[in-house]
């Protein structure tokens, strides 16, 4: 039986806002059994410079990411969509063991299958040091700032 995760493909802009806030809050769980639970069983990924295929290594890759990456906190925003493909820009914060606060930047292009599950995802990243009185991103987004977008800088 396959696994269903609405809602499906082709995105309206309505459906298409609902796909990238429901991953933002599944990311900022920091729980990566959940948040692989999205991803088709064999979804293939780039993320910055690794190459991850299917949940385990997805389920691996994101235990190491957050045990490295410390009270990261994630906003997602939609930059476009089209039938069963997003692109989607991103912000999270996060400091290091060192107590050093970073804000990663990234874009990412998503594929979905018929069932709405992610079966690839292609993100480029980068990391600029920030002090945290900089901080912008504190846990998830609340109720009255979601749609709104994610400012350039």
């Amino acid at each position: 039986m396959p696994e269903d995760r609405p809602p499906y493909p082709p995105f309206t802009r309505e459906t298409a806002l609902q796909k990238v806030q429901a991953a933002e809050d599944a990311w900022n769980t920091r729980d990566p059994e959940r948040v692989a639970s999205a991803y088709t069983p064999d979804s293939v990924w780039r993320n910055r410079d690794a190459f991850i295929s299917g949940r385990d290594e997805i389920v691996a890759f994101l235990t190491r990411k957050w045990e490295r990456e410390l009270d990261y906190a994630l906003r997602k925003s939609l930059w476009g969509f089209r039938e069963n493909r997003m692109a989607v820009r991103f912000q999270y914060e996060w400091h290091d063991a060192e107590g050093q606060w970073w804000r990663s930047y990234g874009n990412e292009l998503w594929e979905f299958d018929e069932h709405g599950l992610m079966r690839r995802r292609e993100a480029s990243i980068n990391d600029v040091a920030i002090a945290e009185a900089d901080r912008r991103i504190h846990g998830p987004r609340p109720e009255d700032e979601r749609g709104i977008d994610i400012p350039l800088q």
